[in-house]
């Protein structure tokens, strides 16, 4: 439980880094995000939380 709040905060972290450094670029691609389709979000999505997946394997010696 420990190992998850620390990534859910280093989310954080990382995300608000982005909205203070670019903020128009983050609404640019927000606006973009909302004209995406489901297929290409979803499609997204499955392949980050697959990249995540694997990083985290590697890290851990999996």
């Amino acid at each position: 439980m420990n190992d998850f709040l620390v990534a859910v905060g280093l989310m954080a972290v990382i995300e608000g880094l982005l909205y203070a450094a670019a903020p128009q670029v983050m609404r640019k691609g927000l606006r973009q995000l909302l004209q995406t389709s489901d297929f290409w979000l979803r499609t997204g999505g499955i392949i980050a939380m697959a990249a995540g997946v694997a990083i985290v394997w590697a890290v851990r010696g999996g």
